[in-house]
């Protein structure tokens, strides 16, 4: 069902750096990590790498991957010291690999615009070109020493999560990962799905106006689907297709990832409620990498 994929390939720890440009992409990237089963830190202070690393390493049930977000939100100071901490990482044993994300200017201003957020240097009084300016003279550390640059200008965030999912070596290279997805089918259908299933024959909880405003990712919502018969036959059905076909997909293939697609009318209830429980099906089944990921909601 594929492999835990700790390391990369020597068998140490991985340890997995994100940074780059405030707007690019970097919560997504840390979020599909940890879909990957990636133990997550956001914004953790540069100087406290080596420490965080060294007290994992001490911990017996200590997961083997790790990702952890450092940036500007760092004293700027800090981040010009970054190649003496990935060295000290290191010779910890663990494998540190510096994945740094960027956009042009006027992307990042475009989707500053789109999502109303503050950049993290606004707190200086900066405009948010002057902001972004100053962002990548401060990170420029931080760029020269990535491993991988990933410009997402023209990525979308289901692109971008794609992106980390088949383009980082996750795992051995022998892995398969899954990634089950909800949608909307007034939305489209997602063009890059293997499976796509339809819930709209399902119950609706929209029309429940206690329930509308919830998502499936909800506990009442999963209550109330799962007291339909109808939906835990579906459940049954769909888990018992994909565990006799999956497997026999995936096997001596040279793909990466598999993609399990699950509409409904709003891509809100049913679709989420469905991907939620056939991603914990999955890992529960063996699967190492699994990521779940709603296109309506995320």
């Amino acid at each position: 069902m594929g492999s835990p994929g700790a390391g990369n390939g020597n068998g140490n720890p991985a340890l997995v750096i994100v940074s780059g440009m405030s707007g690019s992409g970097k919560s997504v990237a840390l979020k599909t990590l940890e879909d990957l089963g990636y133990y997550c830190v956001d914004n953790l202070p540069a100087d406290l790498l080596a420490s965080f690393v060294k007290s994992v390493k001490n911990d017996d049930g200590a997961p083997p991957k790790l990702a952890v977000a450092i940036d500007v939100r760092n004293r700027h100071n800090d981040l010009s010291h970054m190649a003496n901490w990935l060295a000290e990482v290191g010779r910890l044993g663990f494998d540190p690999r510096l994945v740094y994300f960027e956009s042009r200017d006027d992307v990042l201003l475009r989707r500053y615009a789109d999502t109303r957020r503050r950049h993290p240097l606004s707190r200086l009084g900066l405009s948010l070109g002057d902001a972004i300016s100053l962002e990548r003279q401060v990170s420029r550390p931080l760029r020269r020493l990535a491993d991988t640059v990933v410009d997402t200008s023209e990525m979308n965030v289901h692109q971008l999560r794609r992106h980390i999912i088949t383009e980082f070596g996750l795992g051995s290279d022998n892995t398969v990962s899954l990634l089950f997805e909800s949608f909307a089918y007034r939305h489209g259908v997602p063009a890059d799905a293997d499976f796509v299933f339809d819930a709209r024959g399902l119950p609706n909880p929209h029309w429940d106006a206690s329930l509308r405003p919830l998502s499936g990712r909800d506990g009442a919502i999963r209550d109330y689907l799962e007291q339909q018969p109808e939906v835990m036959q579906y459940v049954d059905q769909v888990g018992e297709f994909l565990d006799t076909w999956l497997p026999r997909m995936t096997r001596d293939t040279t793909r990466s990832y598999v993609t399990v697609a699950f509409g409904c009318s709003g891509g809100r209830h049913r679709s989420v409620y469905l991907a939620e429980k056939m991603g914990e099906r999955a890992r529960a089944g063996g699967w190492d990498e699994v990521a779940v990921h709603h296109r309506e909601l995320d």
